[in-house]
């Protein structure tokens, strides 16, 4: 069986729904088993103007195949109503992304694990550090947890600092 974390990911219609759905239907799928789940979280979007996402990992135990489990995730995609979008990152009724699978490096046409964003994305990073915050990237050899830390720093670190000049008081 392959440990196995998928992001999920919904801002258009009823967000909730989608993504019970879609770990409903993860649920179904022979060969998985879904061990767990972390907190959905409210985040901003990546990409053009756009509603709100609701966002989560699930952790699955799974004998499928990673290209297998890859057509599953689009296909439960497509049950619950997602269509091609011509606008990259735009918003969607539900994205099942694969991150992790094991310890695999696979780069094939349309098959990237790990997720090659998935270090930059905070509303990755915080849900699936909930669940194996001691899960090392296969690539960069860093822990979720290390990964989320440096990225929230990155995020609060000023590029340079801005004096201001208060005007006297009179």
């Amino acid at each position: 069986m392959g440990r196995v974390f998928i992001g999920l990911g919904s801002n258009q219609g009823d967000r909730l729904t989608a993504i019970s759905g879609a770990v409903r239907a993860l649920s179904t799928l022979e060969g998985v088993r879904v061990v767990q789940m972390a907190m959905i979280v409210e985040t901003e979007p990546v990409g053009p103007p756009q509603g709100p996402y609701l966002n989560t990992v699930v952790e699955l135990d799974t004998a499928r195949a990673p290209e297998e489990l890859l057509r599953a995730l689009q296909d439960i995609e497509r049950q619950l109503g997602r269509v091609p979008s011509p606008q990259r990152w735009g918003p969607r009724v539900i994205d099942l992304d694969l991150l992790l699978y094991d310890d695999q490096v696979i780069q094939r046409p349309g098959l990237s694990v790990p997720h090659p964003r998935m270090h930059e994305r905070g509303f990755v990073l915080e849900p699936l550090a909930q669940l194996a915050p001691d899960a090392v990237h296969p690539i960069l050899q860093q822990s979720v947890a290390a990964l989320r830390e440096q990225l929230a720093s990155q995020r609060s670190r000023p590029s340079s600092p801005h004096p201001i000049e208060l005007a006297p008081r009179s």
